[in-house]
């Protein structure tokens, strides 16, 4: 039995997301291409599996609701298109998956309701409570409010986010292409992986821009989502989502798309640090640091701090870099970037004479630090 077939027995909860080039490519939503996903969705419910959708989309079909001529480009102007496509999308789903029993509910994220740890956690349990009574959850982003989601975001990475959320052992990304290729699909000597066990600088490298006018996302932010999907010890497919079945066969253990293999996998609590957690400064250590944290699997102490950059609290997000500038990782501050700054270079003997207090020890336990 191949890994990919013994990892398809130990899935149970699937995030599927699904780009605005599959639902509506010509920016009105494809019926065709909806039948065919809710009918995936419905074979794997019966199937037993719990199912998460993010889907895109709102905005190309708000634009067309809103007799918009081309995808608009100001933020307003996507704001009411979001506004006007979030019910039309609920909608088609709602028309397919309910006459067979499936309840679908929105949700609609922000950033925020990522990286604030307690909305992580509000979120987290909404979820849960959908999956346990059995409803489809409905994911996007909430374009209507959210102006950086919509200049900066992409549902490809919120789906990785999400799949870090509910713990999904499987994150389908469907898009208008097969799979992940070394060049560009259909050119001469391109090939498609058909099986990828860890995201490199050199796949990096093969990915390129969007070419599709109605997503944000292109292969460079799908390559990016089955990486940090990966890391936290969930398995990608990148697949085409106008193939009808393509679910069905993904969890049949066909060869579909391209399949990156799951790592064992950092917490959710630290995938939440590297990759939901905004960082609020930054903090630059000598060599030394870099070899104890990288080498050893060391806690930062103040003697390895040589500068602190930006303003921030106990508790938030920082960047830890090397002297060069280059990301190491990043952790939760254990001392304000103010106390920092005054016991930097120091021994943590001497914190308490220096501050008149002392929290710990370290100022990034290792337990709160991900390293890049």
């Amino acid at each position: 039995m191949t890994r990919r077939a013994e990892f398809l027995q130990t899935v149970s909860r699937v995030v599927v997301k699904v780009g605005s080039q599959v639902v509506a490519p010509s920016g009105a939503l494809d019926e065709n291409a909806l039948d065919h996903l809710c009918r995936g969705i419905l074979n794997l419910r019966s199937a037993g599996l719990e199912v998460v959708l993010v889907s895109s989309g709102a905005i190309a079909a708000g634009a067309r609701a809103l007799g918009l001529a081309e995808r608009p480009r100001s933020i307003p102007l996507k704001q009411a298109s979001a506004a006007a496509g979030q019910p039309v999308i609920l909608n088609s789903y709602a028309r397919r998956l309910s006459p067979a029993g499936l309840q679908v509910a929105q949700i609609l994220l922000t950033a925020d309701d990522i990286r604030d740890r307690t909305r992580f956690i509000n979120a987290r349990n909404t979820f849960a409570s959908l999956l346990e009574v059995g409803a489809l959850p409905v994911v996007n982003e909430n374009d209507t409010v959210a102006i950086d989601e919509i200049k900066l975001g992409d549902n490809d990475r919120l789906s990785a986010l999400v799949a870090n959320l509910v713990e999904g052992q499987l994150l389908i990304l469907l898009t208008d292409v097969d799979g992940f290729y070394d060049s560009e699909p259909g050119s001469a000597g391109g090939r498609r992986y058909d099986y990828i066990e860890e995201v490199t600088s050199e796949h990096r490298d093969q990915a390129g821009p969007s070419r599709s006018g109605l997503g944000l996302g292109g292969m460079v932010t799908k390559l990016e989502a089955a990486r940090q999907a990966t890391r936290a010890g969930t398995a990608t497919v990148i697949a085409a989502g106008t193939r009808e079945g393509v679910l069905e066969s993904i969890l049949g253990g066909e060869v579909v798309g391209t399949w990156f293999a799951a790592s064992e996998g950092m917490s959710a609590r630290k995938h939440w640090i590297a990759y939901s957690s905004e960082p609020r400064g930054a903090v630059t250590i000598d060599a030394g640091a870099v070899e104890a944290l990288c080498e050893r699997g060391k806690s930062l102490l103040p003697s390895g701090i040589l500068e602190v950059e930006g303003v921030f609290e106990r508790g938030e997000s920082v960047r830890v870099v090397d002297e060069k500038g280059v990301e190491v990782g990043r952790g939760l501050a254990g001392y304000s970037a103010a106390d920092l700054r005054r016991i930097r270079g120091g021994q943590s003997a001497d914190i308490e004479e220096v501050l008149g207090y002392r929290y710990f020890d370290e100022a990034i336990h290792r337990d709160n630090l991900v390293l890049s």
